[in-house]
Formats: structure tokens, sequence, C-alpha cells
């Protein structure tokens, strides 16, 4: 767990991420061909820390179809990013793999749908 890297605008959590070793974060400008990301440059052109303060949050931007990140982000929506940071690296250390290597799905995801991620991370509060 890297907490400097946080999350990303879309509620990814760059700081679980392993596919880019030398990558600081979304947030932190470490993403390459961001400009194609509607969720980097809706949340920058509108001063939003993440797509989870904005008003018409969940929108029908293509990641949000991904369970674990709209879970991610109404998660953030409702608590903190270091209550997130906190439970993503408890189950990091009991053994919950954010991502398998070299695929972009891990245990979360095993979860179900939104509602049972979120409920998932809510119950570990």
């Amino acid at each position: 767990m890297d907490r400097e890297k946080g999350f990303a605008y879309c509620g990814l959590a760059c700081c679980l991420c392993s596919e880019r070793e030398h990558c600081v974060g979304c947030r932190n400008d470490g993403c390459t061909g961001k400009d194609w990301c509607k969720h980097f440059v809706c949340c920058k052109a509108r001063g939003y820390t993440g797509c989870w303060a904005c008003p018409d949050f969940p929108c029908d931007a293509l990641m949000f179809a991904n369970p674990r990140i709209r879970a991610f982000a109404s998660f953030l929506q409702r608590h903190s990013e270091s209550e997130l940071a906190e439970i993503l690296e408890h189950n990091e250390a009991e053994g919950f793999v954010y991502h398998y290597e070299n695929k972009l799905v891990g245990d979360y995801d095993s979860l179900g749908d939104e509602d049972a991620i979120l409920s998932y991370l809510e119950h570990s509060l």
C-alpha cells in the first residue's frame, strides 16, 4: 500500500496498484494518456477531488459499469478516503488482493455487484 498515491478521480485505488511501479497516482498527474479519461478531465475542470464529490455522481461514464469502481466511489461519497485506505490496507494484510498480476480484477470483484462490495466495505469500518 502506497497511501501517497491515494485514489483516482473515478475511485480506483491507485494506492494498491502494482501495474505501474513508478506511477505517482492519478490525482498526482501520474497517469499517461489522461486526456482521454472522462473522470480526470471532468474533475479537474470542475475542481472536484473525485467523482464522488460531484452532484451528478454516478454519471454514465464507462468506468462506472465496473461494480468495484462504482462501489469504491460510492464509499468515498459516504465516508472518507482515510477510512477506505484503512480498510484496504487491513484487507491487503489479510491476503485480500486488489487486482491479480497482469489482470484488472481481484478479490473485490468476486464479491458481486456494487451493493455487495459496498456492504462488505461498510461492514469493515
